[in-house]
């Protein structure tokens, strides 16, 4: 891995999947009570200059029993009963933190959808379409990857279903 490297990206690069990345200055949020819920997203989007609904954050969910993995953007909430329907299943709630970090082997604010460690079922937002790229993380903070909707739903195995609304 070079030094703008990851599992994600290697990944991409391995399946030819053509993507560009965009690099930069993340804000350390070391120590900061759980509740804050710090929107590693919209900051990416404001240091990078896009419009938030391009940015689209990784969220780790449990549906009924299983780990499933949403992706939608930061503006936007995930709607919990939506991505349950989207995989068949009755119950969804957020994961633990801790449980999201071991299942993909990512940090929390830079869980990429990308070259996780296991491949969970993922879910995209269906309004990634509306946008000839978007942006997901590269697989740590202050690093995202833009690319086309349908090269990510490539990458990852995504079913597209509308999983996210106003917050």
């Amino acid at each position: 891995m070079g030094a703008k490297g990851t599992r994600a990206t290697d990944e991409l690069r391995r399946a030819g999947i053509p993507h560009r990345l965009h690099e930069y200055a993340s804000g350390e949020r070391h120590g900061e009570e759980r509740d804050e819920r710090p929107s590693y997203g919209l900051e990416a989007a404001a240091a990078l200059g896009v419009e938030p609904g391009r940015i689209h954050k990784t969220l780790v969910a449990v549906v009924d029993d299983r780990l499933v993995v949403a992706i939608v953007p930061v503006d936007r909430q995930l709607d919990l009963k939506a991505l349950a329907d989207a995989v068949h299943g009755r119950k969804a709630s957020l994961a633990d933190p801790g449980t999201a970090e071991r299942a993909t082997g990512y940090v929390v604010g830079g869980i990429s959808p990308i070259g996780q460690r296991r491949r969970l079922t993922t879910v995209l937002d269906a309004g990634a379409s509306a946008f000839d790229a978007v942006f997901v993380s590269a697989g740590r903070r202050g690093l995202q990857i833009e690319l086309a909707p349908a090269d990510l739903v490539a990458a990852t195995g995504a079913v597209v279903a509308p999983i996210a609304r106003e917050g």
